[in-house]
Order: C-alpha cells, then structure tokens, then sequence
C-alpha cells in the first residue's frame, strides 16, 4: 500500500525564473517576524531563572528555590501557576489575533500584517522591560502575543508565496531559522545580562527586543507584496512583481496559473472562508493537517526546553550561570540543525525528515527519562557526569526537532492551502499552535512535579504517534506548485476517497 506520493513534475512555470536579490532581501527582512517570535520563546526561560526576576515577580518561588530544609522536591521547585502565567499569557493574546490577522492578510495583503506584529511588539517591549508589577509585567506579555499573532499568520505565507516551488522549502524554513536565531540571541543575552550588578539584568534582556521588532516594523514599510495577494486587485501589478522576484519576463504560465487559483478566492472575498474550510469535504485533508501537525508539534515537548530550558537545567543540579549556559548551547544546536534542514528538505523531501526526526526524538526523550527516573530523586541533584549526559541527549532531541518538526510544521500547513482560503487555512494553523503552546507552557512545571521523569515519556509517546500519523496520511508535497498543490491529495491512497480521484494521472508517482 502506497502511503504518500509526490508529484515530481517540475514543467510548471514556476520553475522558469531564478533566485533573485530581492527575493533573498525580502525574505530576509520578512523572516525578521521569525527572529521575534524566537526572542520572546528563548527570553523568558531565561529572566524566569534569574534571581532578581523571581524575588521581585514572583517571589514565592524565589524563597522554594533557596529553601535550605530539604522538603521542596527538585521536581516542584519552580512549579507556580503564576509563573507559567507568565509565559503563556502570549500564546492567548496569540491565539485571538491571529484571525483577525486571517482578515486583514486577506484583505488587505501580507504586507500590513507583517507591519502590525512588528509595532505591537515593540509596544509589549517597552511595556514588559519597564514593568514594576506583576500585571504590567503580564499584559506586556500580551501585547507581545499580538505582535507575534500578526507575524506568524502572515510570514509564512508571504515566505511561501514568494518562492519558487523547487526552492519553497528552504525559503520557507527561513522562518524556523529565523525563529532558532531569534532564541539563541535570547539566550546568549540572558546569559550575559545575568551578571549584570544591581539586579536589573532582566530588564536589559527583555528590553533587548525591541532591536528586532524596529527592523521588522520599519522594514516592513519597503516589502513588496506577494504577487499571490496582488493578483486578486489588479492582474498587471501582479505581474510586474513575478517578473521581478523571478528575475525573467516570461511569467506569463505562472500568472495565469494565478489567475486560476484567485477566481474561487474572488469567489469567497466576501463570504466566510472559516466556513467553507470546515463544511467542503474538498478541503477536509488540508483542514486536517491543519489542526494535526500545529498540534504534534507542540506536544513534542519542544516548548518545554525552549520555555524552561535553565529551570530544568536547575532541577537537574547545575548553578545559575551553568543553566543559561546549557540553554545557549541547545539554541546553537537547534539553529545549526534548522540551517542544515534549508540544504536539504528540497533533496530529501518533507515525508523523510519528519520521520527521521521523530525516531531521533523519541530515542532521546527515552534515555532522558530513564536517567533522570534511576538517577535524579527528590532531594539532591544529579552526578556532573549525569547532568551532562542529560544536556547531550538534550541537543540531539532539539537537533532531530531543528531539521524535521521545527521547520516542516511551518513549511507544510502554508504550502498546502488553495488561494480561497489560504489565509484562514493559515490562522487555524496559528490558532491551533497557539491553544497547544498554552497548554504545554501553563502545564509543564506542574506536570513535572507530579509526573516527575515520566513526563519525557509521555511527550516520547506522542512522537510515535504523530510519526505514524506522518507515514500514512501526510503525501509528499516537494516541488508540486502552490497552484496544482490539490493532486497530492486526489492522488493519495487515503485522501482520494474524500476528494475524489484525479482523472489524469500523468503525475502520479509513489514513494
């Protein structure tokens, strides 16, 4: 039984053009949404770890941590709802924005989208790094949800439109990349600003973003727009943008493959594409991957080490110092990994990385488990050796999510939509991320502290889960134009039974 497929046929127009300095520059510059989004995620484990931080947020937490009678178990350390508050607050200001983010990226274009996170952010960073009290600290945190919902509705789509179809896949996972940089920037300030005198080092990290946000927002303003968007307010514009971002005059096939795909989109302007996604069987299987693989993405666990990376490093028995260290070194590993993802997720495919990487993961999580549950008891943290080891198993678990999960559950929910309903295809995709991110980030310290090593486990057995799920129902979708991206799914041994079969198949090819 053929469990996915790939349409290899490279003919498509989309192909004819090359890569051109200005589409390298405005993904670039557009890829700058990734690069705060992975600010936020690495920043805040951070300033969560710190001293100062939690004596003056939250300190009921900062008196378990130097608690000296022993009776607070290093599972339960950090375990504080208020905390977990803290760093999810974003994911619900996220959630919420990114569809009205779905109407303004329809309507309006990706564009404006793109300026709207970046100047939300840079409001929730002047909020956050001037913050006296807790609930300034909290709706800073917010305002930066806003940011962040606006940017990841909006980049990769705009990532994804603005490629050629051979090349999509290493232009798309600029936005992991981007995301990886981002946290691995956290986290060597946080590093830094931790031996800042005077306590005030949390504010200099947090503060630290809005380096990111400016760039973002104000170039912004000098994006082109994606001629996918174009295309449903004036054919010829669209067209002058092809020629350019494909470096050639002969787009003529990829416009009127445009063309095509907008008609249905012109269709639905004004109607409820949220709608029409849920009710039309034609779009059940991108609805499903929609929700599936935003969601197995986050139960990976993958937050839990960008969230709290230096509090689990803590729980595990090193200093202060050494845990935002540990947590620099997991964000070299996973953005080494993601630029390695770029080279080849357009040689080996999407289908090939996802499952690779989840053996890798689950391998990992597995021994990871297994040392802390034998080695790691209540009181008293682990052997130096041990400690290490957890850190190592802890950079191949973050290296088999940097070039698989990471990149690929950004890249495939954007590539997959029609043009009617991209734009929403692309909000439930945010949406879902956001509702799960919530639910792993407010439920981790107290999931660690009752489940104590078995929560590795747990996370392992979701990745066996979403790692079958991928070999039989994800096709392959590797240089199939965003235009003809339906015949994978009128091709596919499952799909084709809800959508019906395709009458040519002069494309069809198994993997």
């Amino acid at each position: 039984m053929a469990v996915g497929l790939a349409i290899t046929s490279e003919t498509s127009a989309g192909n004819n053009g090359k890569i051109t300095l200005y589409v390298v520059l405005s993904c670039m510059m557009a890829g700058m949404g990734g690069v705060i989004f992975g600010y936020d995620i690495g920043i805040s484990g951070g300033v969560t770890s710190m001293e100062p931080f939690l004596k003056k947020f939250f300190h009921k937490v900062y008196l378990k941590m130097k608690a000296a009678d022993g009776k607070v178990s290093n599972y339960c350390v950090f375990d504080s709802q208020l905390l977990t508050s803290f760093t999810s607050s974003l994911y619900v200001a996220g959630l919420v924005t990114s569809f009205l983010a779905s109407y303004i990226t329809k309507a309006f274009g990706r564009k404006p989208s793109i300026v709207a996170g970046g100047a939300a952010f840079l409001a929730g960073t002047a909020l956050g790094a001037s913050a006296f009290n807790v609930y300034m600290l909290i709706f800073g945190r917010l305002l930066l949800g806003v940011g962040v919902g606006f940017a990841n509705q909006a980049v990769p789509l705009y990532l994804s439109e603005m490629a050629l179809p051979k090349l999509r896949g290493a232009i798309n996972n600029g936005f992991q990349l981007s995301i990886g940089i981002g946290a691995l920037s956290a986290n060597l300030i946080n590093y830094g600003t931790e031996k800042i005198k005077g306590g005030w080092g949390w504010r200099m990290s947090l503060a630290m973003a809005a380096v990111p946000a400016s760039i973002l927002t104000l170039g912004a303003l000098f994006l082109p727009e994606t001629p996918n968007s174009l295309i449903q307010h004036s054919h010829q514009k669209a067209k002058l943008t092809l020629q350019r971002i494909r470096g050639t005059q002969d787009v003529q096939a990829e416009l009127d493959d445009l063309i095509r795909a907008s008609s249905p989109s012109e269709t639905l302007y004004k109607q409820q594409q949220f709608k029409t996604i849920l009710s039309k069987k034609k779009y059940r299987p991108q609805l499903v991957m929609a929700i599936a693989i935003p969601f197995f993405q986050q139960v990976t666990g993958i937050n839990v080490i960008a969230f709290y990376a230096p509090s689990l490093f803590r729980t595990i028995g090193l200093g202060e110092s050494a845990s935002l260290l540990s947590a620099v070194m997991t964000g070299v590993v996973g953005t080494g990994s993601t630029f390695i993802s770029m080279l080849i997720v357009d040689k080996l495919g999407r289908r090939t990385l996802f499952i690779i990487g989840g053996i890798q993961m689950f391998a990992s999580q597995c021994i990871v488990g297994g040392i802390m549950a034998f080695h790691l008891k209540d009181h008293g943290g682990l052997s130096k050796g041990y400690a290490y080891m957890v850190l190592v198993l802890i950079c191949i678990y973050v290296a088999g999510f940097g070039w698989s999960w990471g990149p690929l559950g950004w890249l495939v929910p954007s590539e997959i939509f029609p043009l009617e309903i991209r734009s929403a295809g692309q909000s439930i995709t945010v949406a879902v991320s956001f509702v799960f991110t919530f639910a792993v980030a407010q439920s981790f310290l107290s999931m660690l502290c009752h489940f104590k090593s078995g929560i590795f486990f747990f996370f392992g057995g979701w990745v066996v889960l979403m790692t079958l799920f991928v070999y039989f129902f994800l096709p392959e979708t590797r240089y199939v134009p965003l235009e003809q991206m339906e015949k994978v799914w009128q091709e596919h041994w499952f799909w084709k039974r809800i959508v019906g079969e395709m009458s040519n198949t002069s494309h069809k090819g198994e993997v």
